[in-house]
């Protein structure tokens, strides 16, 4: 079966959504198998520009079934206003996504609990969270007792469960600080569910057994990551993470997929490097040049809308993250981002307390010490947003994707230089 995993393997915002949606055309499932609202992945299609936060980017093939799958944590409220939009501009929706009844629910009070947790780590301490609820909502789930799944919504006994939790977790924000303000209108809450219960009934499936028996069929099936691999929960830049498993070590925990099932997995990567929020980045720009890499870019979260963070290409990450989740092929995206510049810089090493060290630091105290070494190349600054082959390309950007090709130990297949489908560039040499 030629099952084929997307994954981001820096922190997130990779442009994964435009190498997904093209990749779907050769697939015929697609599936979201971590994270939740917090994802924000973008497809332009010609003048149309499609946000995608729970729904597969795969959505706008219409050949497609696309899951939701388990391993992501769904907001109801948040998928029915994609759902809504995406219909309105002529997507057809029936038959073409499948939510999974094991997924759980992000609940308001979810949602409250990372409010309060947020205004209580200022500074340095803030992990960074898009305040959507997903770490209580995964922290629910790890506890079980408290947690609710969207196969839940339907069940005879959902709302003495709904009162019964709410009465605990009204007891849980009071004791946090600020957490006096906050009121749970539970019947309030009770007939939003509902609501939400009876619009999504059309959606919820058994996807995992979907998924196994789509295998088993030898069905062409492209997994689509959320966030980045250093954002992974237990393999990134700890306290400074996402709440799931979000490099390849995720795909079969989230999907339910056995990992015989993929013969393929891309790694997605910028030609640069951006993080949102707090924790440590080795070769961020604080210059005029980091903000005129963000500028260019566009470097602004989709789901947050907040400033990215902007910095030189880290090879020992990116290294460290191909080797993680076993990746056969880079995508390299926003190659033309870095037209502007007159010369480039590719991080190659650290120095770590006086050595120099080619590994990635498992503690992100250790990651903040660090000191980027840099190889500088010639820039090209020429626009390359038309070039459609490798030969179209100048050969300072050839020269560039040669050497990250070489630092991170793995082939560029795609290079990506501009928004559309079309400008991307499929790398046969």
């Amino acid at each position: 079966m030629p099952g084929t995993s997307v994954i981001g393997l820096q922190w997130g915002d990779e442009a994964k959504g435009k190498l997904v949606d093209l990749l779907t055309e050769h697939h015929e499932i697609v599936v979201r198998y971590q994270g939740g609202a917090n994802a924000g992945h973008t497809v332009v299609v010609g003048d149309q520009v499609y946000k995608l936060h729970h729904i597969p980017s795969g959505i706008l093939n219409p050949r497609a079934v696309n899951v939701v799958a388990a391993g992501v944590v769904i907001h109801p409220e948040t998928i029915l206003r994609e759902i809504d939009s995406l219909v309105a501009r002529g997507v057809e929706m029936p038959g073409r996504l499948l939510l999974s009844d094991r997924a759980h629910v992000v609940m308001p009070w979810h949602i409250c609990e990372d409010q309060l947790w947020h205004e209580a780590s200022p500074g340095e301490d803030n992990i960074g969270t898009t305040l959507r609820g997903i770490g209580p909502c995964y922290r629910d789930k790890v506890g079980r007792s408290l947690a609710i799944r969207l196969g839940d919504l339907d069940q005879a006994d959902f709302n003495d469960r709904l009162h019964r939790i709410a009465e605990v977790k009204r007891t849980m924000l009071r004791s946090m600080p600020g957490g006096n303000r906050i009121e749970l209108d539970v019947d309030a809450i009770e007939a939003e569910f509902q609501d939400y219960a009876a619009r999504l009934r059309p959606y919820i499936a058994d996807t995992t057994n979907y998924l196994l028996d789509a295998a088993e069929a030898n069905k062409r099936i492209l997994f689509e990551g959320a966030q980045g691999s250093l954002l992974d929960i237990d393999h990134g830049t700890f306290p400074f993470v996402t709440s799931s498993n979000s490099s390849g070590v995720g795909v079969s925990a989230g999907s339910g997929v056995a990992a015989r099932w993929i013969n393929k997995v891309v790694g997605v990567a910028k030609a640069y490097s951006t993080r949102v929020g707090g924790g440590p980045f080795p070769t961020e720009l604080h210059d005029a040049l980091g903000e005129q890499i963000r500028v260019t870019g566009k470097e602004y979260g989709t789901t947050t809308g907040r400033p990215r963070r902007c910095g030189w290409f880290d090879a020992v990450a990116v290294r460290y993250t191909r080797r993680l989740g076993g990746v056969h092929a880079i995508a390299l995206m926003m190659l033309d981002v870095l037209s502007v510049l007159p010369e480039i810089k590719v991080c190659v090493a650290y120095e770590l307390d006086g050595r120099r060290i080619t590994s990635f630091p498992g503690r992100a105290e250790a990651l903040r010490r660090v000191q980027p070494v840099y190889e500088t190349l010639p820039g090209w600054q020429v626009d390359i947003s038309q070039a459609r082959t490798l030969q179209d390309l100048p050969s300072q950007a050839r020269d560039y994707i040669h050497r990250i090709q070489q630092h991170a130990g793995c082939p560029v297949e795609w290079v990506s230089v501009g928004p559309d489908r079309r400008q991307t560039l499929f790398v046969t040499e």
